[in-house]
């Protein structure tokens, strides 16, 4: 079993290929220590690193083989969620708006419960982190809008065409997927290709998010991030693509 590197603030981090595998106590996990401010978060994400941990743990750097993602183009629209969605965008008081709160998505996401777990990776100095880091343009929120009230929404981090998912919340029946699938049609209309979605989850799944070596998505993420990004910006004429997919044989209850 290999040695766990211990980072300094401004440390570089290590390759991805280092992270612990299949063998060792905890597959996946790179590093623990360093810092959660912007540059250092950028690096990570640039070599298709995040950090996730606990209140009472240091930092920890994690990089898992395979790597969970959704393809844009792969995304499953159950007949459930297209009503859903049909019935959304002809509702009046009911919108998509991007990066309008992203503080309170993110705390939002910090508070909601999680299935099997006790607490919440969200820990404070990670809301902090990824507040300065929207602050500086690289994180943004898709949030589900009804009648004034935030319902439901998901913050992800983008480096050019790179989108890497975080975290959803929902308070109203559906609104994180609704906020998922706008987050999807904006990537469609932008031509990103895919979303990182990082571990395996049967919710994740069922959406149509596969696994993908990392090698290849590491090669993946150094080419999408120098390429052009969104306009983090939602038009409801993106509705219609998505829409306009044709419907899967089977529906499955998520």
């Amino acid at each position: 079993m290999q040695q766990l590197p211990w980072l300094e603030p401004g440390d570089t981090l290590p390759d991805p290929a280092s992270a612990w595998g299949p063998a060792d106590p905890v597959p996946g996990l790179l590093a623990a220590g360093g810092a959660l401010d912007v540059d250092t978060l950028l690096q990570a994400y640039g070599r298709c690193v995040f950090p996730w941990f606990s209140d009472d743990q240091p930092i920890l750097w994690w990089s898992p083989d395979p790597r969970m993602v959704l393809q844009v183009a792969a995304f499953k629209l159950h007949r459930s969620l297209r009503k859903t969605l049909i019935h959304f965008a002809r509702t009046p008081g009911c919108e998509v708006r991007i990066d309008h709160d992203f503080e309170a998505v993110i705390q939002a996401c910090s508070l909601a419960p999680r299935a099997g777990q006790s607490g919440t990776w969200i820990v404070p100095d990670m809301v902090a982190a990824y507040t300065h880091l929207h602050r500086a343009g690289h994180a943004h929120s898709v949030e589900t809008w009804i009648d004034g009230e935030l319902a439901g929404g998901l913050y992800c981090v983008a480096l050019g065409q790179a989108v890497f998912g975080e975290s959803m919340f929902t308070r109203r029946p559906d609104a994180s997927k609704i906020a998922l699938a706008a987050l999807v049609a904006l990537c469609r209309h932008s031509g990103v290709e895919m979303i990182d979605c990082q571990q395996n989850t049967a919710h994740l799944a069922s959406l149509g998010a596969t696994e993908m070596p990392r090698q290849r998505f590491v090669a993946h993420v150094a080419h999408a991030r120098e390429q052009q990004g969104p306009q983090w910006q939602f038009d409801p004429v993106y509705w219609a693509a998505l829409l306009s997919a044709r419907p899967p044989s089977t529906d499955v209850t998520t």
